[in-house]
């Protein structure tokens, strides 16, 4: 077991994903969830309000939907600032008639689930503050309960607003991926990038994170252990961003990496690294 640490204010960055329609799914993140658009050349930049770049979509026409039972995204997480924000994003989906494919309580948050056109899973949640999390002994309980809607509903702050979009500081929380193999995740991403293994779901799940949060990645085998990557002609993940805060830090995880034989492929935007499921990551830093 390597003893590296990843930099502990390390989080994700963005989440780039292939899309079969940009116009869909523009219609969905912009007019439903409330994201400010940017359009480049390849692909379209979301952001909330004035904030960092947090999704970008480019579009495939044709891309077939994601196979079951591959590897890939499972869903990201979409981290709003505080409980008002989360209720009146529920206000908003129900008032749009967009339908929610669940609705949890983990303890350490509240979360909503649903998917975009293409089929992309998306969380969208409020993080308790840690010393509210629920642990045994030393160790974080993650658990998973049905949410309380009405008293969501009922926040502070939530019935005197308005929907204004998606509020500034939201950020992707997290990422839930499947992968083939669990060990081989966990090496990967625990003793490889330097992540803290924080909870383990039965054999099929676990979660890992830097500086002590609940989680920054989940990895499971739900859909089935051996699992291949999906075909390239499919909608879903492209990569994330696992975002270290400088140079320094960005330097001592590559140079980790190469020490235990982790390929890694500069690019303009980063230093690309590739699971043993062939999930791509992008290793770069806040500036």
């Amino acid at each position: 077991m390597s003893s590296f640490s990843i930099h502990p204010e390390t989080k994700i960055g963005h989440i780039a994903l292939t899309v079969a329609d940009s116009a869909r799914s523009l219609s969905f993140y912009e007019d439903i969830l409330g994201f400010a658009v940017e359009r480049r050349e390849a692909e379209v930049v979301l952001r909330a309000g004035s904030g960092e770049p947090l999704i970008l979509l480019t579009e495939l026409p044709g891309a077939r939907p994601k196979p079951q039972h591959t590897t890939g995204l499972y869903h990201y997480a979409i981290r709003l600032p505080d409980r008002a924000s989360l209720a009146l994003v529920l206000q908003q989906l129900q008032q749009t008639g967009h339908g929610l494919q669940g609705a949890s309580d983990h303890g350490v948050s509240e979360a909503l689930y649903l998917a975009d056109p293409d089929g992309n899973g998306i969380e969208i949640y409020r993080d308790r503050p840690s010393e509210a999390w629920p642990r045994q002994g030393e160790a974080l309980e993650m658990g998973t309960a049905p949410l309380d809607v009405d008293d969501l509903l009922a926040s502070p702050g939530a019935a005197s607003s308005d929907w204004h979009g998606a509020p500034e500081g939201t950020d992707i929380g997290h990422i839930h991926l499947h992968v083939a193999d669990l060990d081989a995740a966990r090496r990967f991403y625990c003793d490889g990038l330097g992540l803290t293994l924080m909870q383990r779901y039965g054999d099929s799940a676990l979660f890992v994170s830097a500086g002590g949060y609940h989680h920054h990645i989940g990895l499971n085998t739900w859909a089935g252990a051996g699992a291949p990557p999906p075909p390239e002609d499919a909608v879903g993940l492209r990569y994330f961003a696992l975002r270290v805060p400088d140079t320094g830090a960005l330097d001592a995880l590559v140079a980790h990496c190469a020490e235990v034989g982790i390929a890694t492929t500069g690019t303009p935007e980063g230093i690309r690294v590739a699971d043993p499921s062939g999930n791509t990551v992008l290793l770069t830093t806040a500036t």
